[in-house]
């Protein structure tokens, strides 16, 4: 049933293969680019020179503000500074600031230029993201009001450059202008700038903090725009690193709340996610033919956009492959589909058990235990975060380069474990075996688990179905656990570490994309922490932990199912430690006593 299953998977792949459409790009501007390149040049090297720790909150930061705002002012714009507090991992409450410039437009509809400002105040910040900024204010300066008349352009669009704060940690500013219902509402297109004068090939950015892309149309023009001034066809993430994006949305760029609140953005940059903390970001080392080339190739984007058709907004998911893209519904689709053979397999077991008078009520009260010992771990966590034993911060993605975000609190986490311990210890003792188990039993302990991983299945479709692209290997691989039962424990084993691979695949993703290295898990903790990964999630999660502490039982031959009344001790498992705890003392009163006649004798 299992293997004759797999043909049904065939239909969505077939879909899927036909539903595969060619992007095409905006046409390009008759008239060539004119950035200058030089001018952009003095802006970064002043920035990083006068204001080099540009950390949100501090005065320089507040400084840089003020310069940026000047420069607006200069061009005949009209600065608007929109102060905002937020809690900034690893700093506190502080107090960040947004500048922006409108230019007037023919349209209400909006195209938004967005460069962060501010940097990790490791370095001088002259390329993460003085150039970003940089290029920011030399494309406004195309629109300027000279002598204080009309600006020798005027656009189709309204155009909004905006230079963000706290974008450097988890990109606050961007998510303040998110938040907004009017932007949400109005704003065409947003093209963020962020390190585009680094030593690394220029890149474009999709990805989301909620399972989003952006606009197919705008992401072939931006990577045709670029081609165009550079030779080369800009990067971007592979295929498997987009859907692992869809299934655990995450990036550190300023385009993912954009996406994640529905307004169509991507990122140009050359930097990587995280750049590596031995490269100095002084302004000796900015490439100045890459500012060069990708400034204009945003301003021939930003006029693309301007003067081509509208475009039609929104950020339904997909997967980018060059001109070519797959849209999300029939990856969807296709990964739905794979979970047919585990639960036909599944649902075919579960009538053999019926069939065979099999009861599956111990089993399943053997996983209520461990699924209540998880939710009590998941409210020790709570209890710990309420203490300020976590990072502390807004719900958005820590800086790789804080503290908080790979220094792990060693005293912590081992009270943390020391608490689960003794609640293991508490809730381990209906858990036990007390005689032999059946091979019945032990079948329907297999089943128990199998039957709550299909309703977990169900529920991750049912929030995000790309977040199948984890489950799927734990289901195909466990679901052959009851098929090697009786082989040696390395088969066994074996098999049971296979289906970890979907979820080490999360913290592979995280090592790779943010240079953690072997600090990732803790930063998926750190991430928790916070808020960024949402209760529904971590309530899924609990429940596979409970199925998958089951199936270690049954693995390792410590499963029992749960004990009738008959078998159980009269007292329960809290009553009986307390009884121990207070035998075991009044024992060691009774030993000093008699040590101390002993010593008067």
């Amino acid at each position: 049933m299992y293997r004759g299953t797999w043909l049904l998977v065939g239909i969505p792949l077939l879909v899927a293969a036909f539903s595969v459409n060619r992007a095409t790009a905006l046409p390009r501007p008759e008239l060539p680019p004119t950035f200058d390149a030089t001018a952009a040049r003095l802006l970064a090297d002043d920035l990083a020179e006068r204001f080099p720790d540009r950390r949100p909150g501090t005065r320089t930061a507040d400084a840089a503000a003020v310069w940026v705002a000047e420069r607006f002012r200069l061009y005949g714009l009209r600065p608007r500074r929109e102060r905002f507090s937020a809690d900034v991992p690893g700093l506190g409450t502080r107090a960040l600031t947004n500048v922006s410039a409108v230019v007037p437009g023919r349209s209400d509809s909006t195209i938004v230029v967005l460069a962060h400002r501010d940097d990790v105040g490791t370095g001088r910040g002259a390329n993460d993201n003085g150039s970003g900024t940089a290029a920011l204010i030399e494309l406004a300066r195309t629109y300027a009001r000279v002598g204080g008349g009309r600006p020798p352009v005027v656009p189709a669009h309204r155009i909004v450059f905006l230079s963000t704060d706290g974008g450097a940690f988890g990109a606050l500013g961007a998510a303040r202008f998110a938040d907004a219902p009017a932007n949400r509402a109005r704003v065409a297109a947003v093209v963020v700038l962020d390190a585009i004068a680094g030593p690394g090939a220029p890149r474009l950015v999709l990805a989301a903090d909620r399972p989003a892309s952006p606009p197919v149309d705008l992401v072939q023009t931006a990577a045709t725009r670029v081609l165009e001034q550079t030779g080369h066809e800009p990067r971007h993430a592979g295929a498997l690193s987009q859907l692992v994006d869809l299934g655990f949305p995450f990036s550190l760029h300023e385009q993912a709340p954009l996406l994640g609140r529905g307004i169509p953005a991507i990122t140009l940059t050359t930097g990587a996610e995280h750049p590596p903390p031995s490269l100095p970001d002084s302004p000796s080392r900015l490439d100045r033919r890459k500012l060069a080339l990708l400034g204009r190739a945003a301003q021939q984007l930003l006029i693309s956009l301007d003067q081509g058709p509208e475009q039609p907004t929104g950020t339904r998911p997909f997967v980018y492959f060059g001109p070519r893209v797959i849209p999300g519904w029939a990856l969807e689709l296709v990964l739905v589909g794979a979970v047919i053979p585990f639960a036909a397999a599944v649902v075919d077991l579960f009538a053999r058990c019926r069939r065979r008078r099999i009861p599956l009520a111990p089993a399943l009260r053997s996983f209520r235990s461990r699924l209540i010992f998880w939710l009590l771990a998941g409210g020790l966590f709570l209890v710990f975060d309420l203490l300020g034993a976590w990072p502390e911060g807004a719900a958005r993605p820590l800086a790789p380069s804080l503290a908080a975000a790979s220094d792990w609190p060693l005293a912590t986490v081992a009270g943390l474990a020391a608490a689960l311990a003794v609640l293991w210890l508490i809730s381990r003792d209906r858990l036990l075996p007390r005689r032999e188990v059946l091979a019945e039993e032990e079948l329907a302990g297999y089943t128990a688990a199998l039957l709550v991983l299909v309703i977990l299945a169900l529920l991750v479709i049912a929030t995000n179905a790309f977040a199948l692209l984890f489950l799927l290997p734990t289901l195909h691989a466990w679901l052959w656990l009851p098929q090697v039962h009786a082989r040696r424990a390395p088969a066994r084993f074996a098999v049971l570490l296979a289906g970890l691979a979907g979820p080490l695949l999360i913290v592979w993703s995280l090592a790779e994309r943010a240079g953690l290295g072997v600090d990732a898990p803790w930063y998926l903790v750190a991430l928790t922490a916070v808020g960024y990964v949402d209760v529904s999630s971590i309530a899924l999660v609990l429940v596979g932990l409970a199925a998958a502490g089951q199936l270690v039982a049954l693995t390792g031959r410590r499963y029992a199912p749960y004990p009738r009344s008959a078998e159980r001790p009269p007292r329960g498992p809290l009553r009986e430690l307390v009884r121990r705890a207070v035998l075991a003392r009044r024992r060691r009163r009774a030993e000093r006593v008699e040590r101390i006649r002993a010593v008067g004798s």
